[in-house]
């Protein structure tokens, strides 16, 4: 079936024409009655969309999956990964499907992608659906992320199916559609090398490279050229997650974008208390995704894409290793660069404070503010006051004061700058016990809840009258805060 001659989109099958062999043309399960959850109408305009068109019949069927446009070709992607360290040789959408891409008001190409649309050829005995809880999840955190600076997929809408879902009980389904400027992945790479093609290998990285890093294309060796970069945008997502105390959850090679993008909200939570070794998802047993790890794992997972892109480095084993070794080295240097400007943001330091002097007082305070339990997003927040000379919002979070008032003497003599404090350091994010509210609800038809967190950490630097309880921290009744995939 076809759209409507009026319909406001045209999408692109570049993905699926170029790169045929990644590709399984497939459409969505079929949806008897589609209803909206969320739309995200901002997101909406950008992609010339319609909203008003996008609540109609067609446009929910449209968002499902169930109205496909002339030209359009859905398509199954398919990759491989590690998870949790161990190889899937062969992964790929099991649940979701690639619509096709379209360009934004810029002139930027995206993604139009869905989750939950049902079983595909990937689907490794899934049912292919997904519940309304998850994809609402998605929903909140990539917006939250998107609000807060941080490079990420975006939510466009989700939907009602109608489409009973059983995990261990019995959930309402829905389908999320969400927009990337792709979702080429790590695992993408390695189930191309995989394949043992290396001319497939390689129009993967031109068809990378045109998408995202054209500039590589000109360099002496554009797929080192390639690798680097995508080296030094994971560096800086993983620094810019850890800055806002943001846990992933499940990092996992077909879970890390070439992009730079942040991607796959599955057992994903925001810190509460600042705790390094802080683990949310269910099944992450071993702590191999907590907090602290996420910059190793980054870096292990960019040597995995390494590991597939050797061929195309140079001809010569060795030399292709020697190559990849030094590019994989430089990831430490970009995540400490943009993880001490982040925190030197965050504590207001001007530009003529040594780095050295910058890391001593950041080390002391994370010391203590993980021996005290503080707030992670509260404490930041409150301590833009204590630039303009209160620091007793701050200072109340600590369970040794006198400490804290002896790093803040040396803090204070640093001159920080309140202002670029309140513009880096966020007043909501998405609250764990706020979110498992807004989930609830939403499961019981009651999208207040939803809508009001939405307000809250869609626009998280700017203080909201009457949004005061969406900037507090977890009731002390709530928690071991635990998180699941949702598949």
């Amino acid at each position: 079936m076809t759209l409507a001659p009026a319909s406001p989109v045209a999408l692109g099958a570049r993905f699926a024409s170029e790169l045929p062999e990644l590709a399984a043309p497939w459409r969505a399960a079929s949806v008897a009655d589609p209803q909206l959850l969320a739309l995200n109408e901002p997101l909406a305009g950008r992609l010339g969309f319609d909203p008003e068109w996008l609540r109609s019949v067609d446009g929910r069927r449209f968002l499902a999956g169930n109205l496909v446009p002339t030209g359009a070709t859905p398509v199954a992607q398919a990759y491989a990964g590690h998870q949790f360290g161990g190889f899937s040789p062969r992964l790929g959408d099991g649940r979701a499907l690639l619509l096709g891409e379209l360009v934004d008001v810029d002139g930027r190409l995206h993604d139009l992608h869905l989750k939950g649309s049902g079983r595909t050829p990937f689907a490794r005995g899934g049912d292919g659906l997904a519940a309304v809880g998850p994809m609402l999840r998605e929903y909140v955190i990539s917006e939250s992320l998107f609000a807060l600076g941080i490079p990420t997929t975006r939510s466009l809408a989700v939907l009602a199916t109608q489409t009973p879902v059983y995990r261990e009980t019995t959930l309402p389904g829905a389908v999320l559609a969400r927009v990337a400027r792709s979702h080429l992945r790590v695992g993408t790479f390695q189930f191309a090398r995989g394949t043992g093609d290396l001319e497939l290998l390689r129009r993967l990285a031109d068809h990378a490279i045109a998408r995202h890093y054209a500039d590589s294309a000109t360099a002496a060796q554009p797929y080192l050229a390639l690798f680097d970069a995508v080296v030094t945008a994971q560096a800086t997502l993983v620094a810019r997650w850890m800055l806002v105390g943001f846990v992933h959850g499940v990092m996992n090679t077909d879970n890390m974008t070439i992009s730079g993008e942040s991607i796959d909200f599955g057992p994903c939570a925001f810190l509460d208390a600042f705790d390094p070794v802080a683990v949310f998802s269910s099944i992450d047993t071993g702590g191999r995704y907590a907090y602290r790890n996420q910059p190793v794992v980054a870096q292990w997972n960019l040597a995995r894409l390494a590991e597939a892109l050797l061929p195309l480095f140079a001809d010569d084993q060795e030399d292709a290793v020697a190559v990849a070794t030094e590019a994989l080295g430089r990831f430490g240097a970009h995540y400490q660069a943009a993880w001490t400007q982040g925190m030197r943001d965050k504590l207001g330091l001007p530009s003529d404070v040594d780095d050295a002097v910058a890391v001593a007082l950041i080390d002391e305070l994370l010391d203590h503010m993980q021996q005290s339990g503080v707030d992670h997003t509260g404490f930041f927040r409150a301590l833009g006051a204590g630039a303009r000379g209160d620091t007793e919002p701050a200072r109340g979070l600590f369970l040794d004061i006198a400490a804290f008032d002896a790093w803040a003497d040396r803090w204070l003599a640093l001159q920080p700058d309140g202002d670029l404090m309140d513009r880096t350091n966020p007043i909501y994010i998405p609250r764990n016990h706020l979110v498992e509210e807004a989930l609830a609800a939403a499961g019981d038809g009651d999208l207040h809840p939803l809508d009001g967190l939405l307000r809250a950490v869609t626009s998280p630097y700017r203080p909201q009258p009457g949004m005061e309880r969406y900037a507090e921290p977890a009731p002390g009744d709530f928690g071991p805060y635990r998180t699941f995939c949702g598949t």
